[in-house]
């Protein structure tokens, strides 16, 4: 029987480890928190090979002397606290002391720190949890830390890491989410020798997102700034109308702390259900202010998660706060257009439609009604069976053409076209009753099996542009995009390189607007990120793509005439499946004789 055993230190720091070291950007997240603790005002960020050789995080903070940087190689050494009473008022990113010693348990770690009044400074060398020397160093006053061959301990965590391109956009995204919470800290990051970015002292938080984010980003943004007793919420969040696909670009603070709340984020979204479509996630760079007390940091070893006291009232204040934010924007919006009506527009009254005559073939109606014109119709034998159109042999893609290069084909008598009503549906009558046809539903499934017949054949027909489109992404998303730039070329897009996280697009597939071309590859990007196009398994991710493009395909006609509806009814029944769209809804409707009477009470 095994005996029960204390483990040694340097195996419980590998342990521990395991928690707070998960990826190279863990590492870089808890030394540029330790940087801000110590009150820096300048911190340099250096890795290379996405963090796997070499990370370099050094600062002006006040430093260490030579016996603090010994025992802050300690377990659950700090200067953060003193008691558990302490975490009721935490004002400090760290608190835990469990960070630099389980950075040194899995990598070769050298400290270099020298404190204000003292002439030397220390450093210290750690191999695998191993101390090698300790000396004396001259340095300016800050501190300097090394973290090379992570992982080389444990080198089965070193298969679990990504392609050095994902471990370093991960780092890159984090060294911005500090940046942006200190906009008064001056940061430098390099990659590879390469400097990514290098952000000055900023003075507002707008600057800071335009520095790191983009311009593009910063000008569909608003300030927002709304205070209640021990609540308090500022920063940007987006213009009504301005949305991404995933929550991303949805980021949120809780007392200066980079966070993943369910309870903020939840609220954003909420707030934005009339500004935005559903399934659409707004852009927020948003601050929420509370007492300590009020909320637990606590909750997971990397203090990314965090729970509030009172999450009804959290949740009630931010809903509130942005909701009248946005609605202070659609007010500035209208009042133009309603002094524009007030000056020179004329209110006109709803009209009703004079009764059709019996025995005559309904006259156009005038514009503005709700009644479409009606057709003669040929007689027919009541109860005969409604034939359905014929399918076509071969795939869709060889019986579905261009709907705007189609021609008017001839339709069986069974369905006999009525009329268009409130602009996408359209009536017909068939031997056995009444067919009503929702013509975006029949449209997006001819178009998605078009599509994903184009993405299987490898044959997506592309338009070059006249003048390429920019893109500016971050710096995950931009990894993810350079990833994929074959997987874009096979379905017609041509995406080059511009810069750092800047490309130019230069091609489009035929089927989509040139307009359309930056929000859809955000939104490809989000669905990347998010897994909902897997790249392992090619067809599901062909069905994903085509159902994300019919937004940008789908162009439904103002008006539709009977030529245009019996080649949208053909090309439907040519499909796989004309019962439905790719959602899921009906494509159609029938009311038969019996059901039109039960609703009569015949």
């Amino acid at each position: 029987m095994a005996k029960v055993r204390i483990l040694p230190d340097r195996v419980a720091n590998q342990i521990a480890a395991g928690e707070v070291i998960e990826r190279p950007a863990a590492v870089v997240k808890e030394l540029v928190e330790n940087a801000l603790d110590a009150g820096a005002t300048r911190i340099e960020v250096e890795f290379r090979h996405g963090g796997r050789s070499l990370m370099r995080i050094e600062d002006n903070g006040h430093g260490m002397s030579r016996d603090d940087a010994l025992l802050a190689l300690e377990r659950h050494a700090t200067s953060k606290i003193e008691e558990a009473a302490d975490l009721d008022r935490l004002a400090s990113y760290g608190f835990r002391g469990e960070a630099l010693p389980s950075i040194a348990s899995v990598s070769r770690f050298e400290l270099q720190t020298r404190e204000q009044g003292s002439d030397v400074g220390t450093e210290i060398l750690v191999n695998g949890g191993k101390f090698v020397h300790v000396r004396e160093c001259g340095r300016p006053v800050g501190t300097r830390i090394e973290v090379s061959h992570l992982f080389n301990s444990v080198p089965a965590r070193r298969k679990f890491l990504k392609t050095d391109q994902t471990e370093a956009a991960h780092i890159v995204h984090c060294v911005r989410l500090y940046a942006l919470a200190c906009p008064r800290t001056a940061f430098t990051l390099i990659e590879d020798g390469r400097v990514v970015f290098r952000s000055p002292e900023c003075s507002t938080l707008e600057e800071r997102v335009a520095e790191i984010f983009g311009k593009q980003i910063a000008e569909s943004l608003v300030a927002i700034e709304t205070a209640e007793p021990g609540l308090r919420l500022s920063g940007l969040i987006g213009r009504p109308g301005v949305g991404r696909a995933t929550r991303h670009e949805m980021i949120v603070y809780v007392n200066g702390r980079p966070v993943d709340s369910r309870t903020l984020n939840y609220a954003l979204i909420e707030s934005y259900h009339e500004s935005l479509p559903k399934g659409r996630y707004p852009l927020a760079f948003v601050f929420f202010e509370c007492d300590p007390a009020a909320v637990d940091v606590n909750v997971h070893p990397a203090k990314r998660e965090v729970r509030f006291r009172s999450e009804p009232q959290v949740r009630g204040f931010v809903i509130r706060a942005v909701l009248q934010r946005l609605r202070e924007l659609a007010g500035a919006v209208e009042a133009p257009r309603a002094a524009s009506l007030e000056a020179g527009s004329v209110r006109h009254e709803p009209r009703v439609p004079a009764p059709i005559p019996q025995g005559r073939a309904a006259a156009p109606l005038a514009a503005g009604s709700t009644v479409a014109p009606l057709r003669p119709l040929e007689t027919e034998r009541r109860g005969a069976e409604p034939a359905r159109y014929p399918r076509p042999v071969g795939g869709p893609a060889a019986n579905a053409p261009a709907l705007e290069n189609r021609k008017a084909e001839t339709v069986t008598p069974a369905w006999r076209f009525v009329g268009l009503t409130h602009g996408n549906y359209a009536l017909f009558e068939t031997a056995a009753g009444l067919v009503l046809l929702d013509r975006r539903a029949a449209h997006e499934r001819v178009w998605f099996e078009r599509l994903v017949a184009q993405f299987k054949a490898g044959a997506v027909p592309s338009q070059r542009l006249l003048l390429p489109l920019p893109i500016e992404l971050d710096a995950i998303a931009a990894a993810l995009l350079l990833d994929r730039l074959k997987f874009l070329a096979a379905h017609g897009f041509e995406v080059a390189e511009f810069g750092r996280n800047f490309f130019r697009v230069e091609a489009v597939p035929a089927w989509m607007e040139p307009g359309d071309a930056v929000p859809f590859l955000r939104d490809l990007i989000g669905a990347f990120r998010d897994g909902t196009i897997p790249e392992r398994d090619a067809g599901l991710a062909h069905e994903e793509l085509a159902r994300l493009a019919l937004a940008k395909a789908v162009r439904l006609p103002t008006s539709g005439g009977e030529a245009e509806i019996h080649a949208l009814v053909a090309q439907l029944f040519a499909t796989a499946t004309p019962l439905t769209n790719p959602q899921g809804r009906p494509t159609y409707i029938e009311l038969n004789h019996g059901e039109l009477a039960r609703r009569f009470s015949k």
